[in-house]
């Protein structure tokens, strides 16, 4: 049966216009990506009026970061914003990619086309993650690894970070930009402790920077070096400095568009739930993951309150909250009874517990040239580089090293010009030098062999 001139069956497509009628959705599995915001302004800027709006709402941002907007001000502020999107939606559709070189260029768009945002706005994150790996294959290959067999898991995932070359020249920076101490004051520098913390998980893969931020531990040694990792001394709360209430923290923070950015790609992907097996409204322990671990390096920065336990907090309190004690309490629930943030740590620890279909990716592997180096000695290289100077904070774990290495010796592998010679094949695995045995010349042998052969014939 033919179909009329004109009508056709649902979803068909005309082979003249198939070429060019196949939708992205139909070439590729995944949905759309939004619209990058450096994008989306670069072709606003190509219109003057639109340019032109933007550039008030910038002046309407730099007013309130100085003093709240009066209700005129502000009525006018949002009349230009309202102008805007109606002009280019594109604006208010876009995201913003983690750890791209133009990652803070990208969330100052994003925000300032969200001039006032209201508390839900607050709690939605800014970063696109359509096409992240949010079944945590990166994260299953490093917790593969991470089997709860009496070896001190945070150490191991130490020595694995130094075997690669970038995840330990940024872990050396991070540490000694947080353990050195400005003479003026004689304190850390946490702004720059915290600036090398994020560069440290931005630019280091997941299969490592992740083993030492959630390696599992069974004991209090394991687990002190766990949450020492962020060098907390100064990264976390610094030393005889009260601790400051949690939501005077959080407007501090969402005074700066990536702290703002960071907690808000925090509070959507770590919202817990009784309705998922992960505990995640998202249903994404991967997620929540990357979320956590970006707020590390910024004022809100979390870490482990013990050595003996997975809990988290932030380094403050809900005293002097007065009638906001409700919601300070909320957002410190967030991080020490969070059902979704406490499994998905866990489960770093537990590949069992993950998904059954997930297929883990081959095991990190270092660089070439640490592989060369490696295959010549196989020596343990240093946690650190020895150009770091330690604390007394940093000295406990070098001591934890050198303890563990003492137990745990590598095999030395022999120079090339000692393998598998003639001189040395039956030397003993305990001794080492014994030769072979050997008969008699060949020459002698040949002589005697002759000898006996005339006297034979003779």
């Amino acid at each position: 049966m033919s179909n009329s001139p004109g009508l056709h069956p649902p979803g068909f497509i005309s082979s003249e216009c198939r070429g060019a009628s196949l939708s992205s959705e139909t070439i590729y599995p995944f949905p759309p990506s939004p619209t990058d915001c450096v994008e989306a302004h670069r072709v606003c800027s190509a219109d003057p009026r639109c340019e032109a709006l933007y550039r008030g709402l910038e002046l309407c941002a730099a007013d309130a970061a100085v003093s709240p907007l009066g209700e005129r001000a502000a009525a006018e502020c949002l009349e230009r914003q309202d102008a805007l999107l109606a002009k280019h939606p594109s604006l208010l559709a876009c995201k913003c990619q983690r750890g791209f070189r133009k990652e803070e260029q990208c969330l100052r768009i994003y925000w300032r086309v969200r001039l006032l945002p209201g508390e839900d706005e607050l709690e939605i994150s800014p970063y696109d993650n359509t096409l992240m790996d949010t079944r945590m294959a990166s994260l299953v290959a490093a917790s593969s690894f991470m089997q709860l067999d009496g070896e001190n898991q945070c150490l191991k995932a130490a020595q694995d970070c130094g075997l690669y070359e970038k995840c330990g020249s940024l872990r050396s920076e991070y540490v000694l930009a947080c353990t050195k101490r400005v003479p003026s004051n004689n304190r850390c520098s946490q702004h720059k402790c915290h600036r090398a913390l994020r560069r440290f998980l931005e630019r280091v893969p997941e299969e490592y920077s992740f083993g030492v931020l959630f390696c599992p531990c069974t004991n209090n040694l394991c687990g002190e070096r766990r949450r020492k990792t962020i060098v907390p001394s100064c990264s976390y709360q610094e030393t005889d400095v009260p601790q400051p209430n949690c939501l005077r923290q959080q407007d501090s923070c969402r005074q700066d568009d990536l702290c703002r950015s960071r907690l808000a790609d925090f509070l959507q992907n770590c919202q817990p739930s009784p309705l998922t097996a992960s505990g995640c409204l998202r249903d994404s322990a991967g997620l929540c993951l990357r979320a956590y671990a970006g707020l590390i390096g910024t004022i809100m920065t979390p870490n482990y309150i013990s050595n003996s336990s997975v809990d988290v907090s932030l380094s403050c309190n809900c005293d002097s909250s007065g009638n906001q004690w409700q919601d300070c309490l909320r957002l410190q629930r967030m991080f020490t009874h969070n059902t979704c943030l406490r499994n998905s740590i866990t489960w770093m620890g537990s590949p069992g517990s993950l998904p059954a279909d997930i297929t883990p990716p081959p095991a990190p592997r270092p660089s070439p040239l640490v592989q060369e180096d490696e295959l010549l000695s196989n020596n343990h290289l240093p946690e650190h580089n020895d150009i770091v100077e330690e604390t007394e904070e940093e000295e406990d774990i070098t001591q934890t090293d050198e303890e563990a290495d003492e137990d745990d010796q590598f095999d030395v592998i022999p120079q090339y010009s000692e393998r598998a010679t003639i001189s040395n094949l039956g030397s003993s695995v305990a001794g080492g030098a014994a030769p072979f045995t050997t008969g008699p010349p060949k020459p002698i042998l040949l002589l005697l062999l002759l000898l006996s052969a005339c006297l034979s014939w003779g």
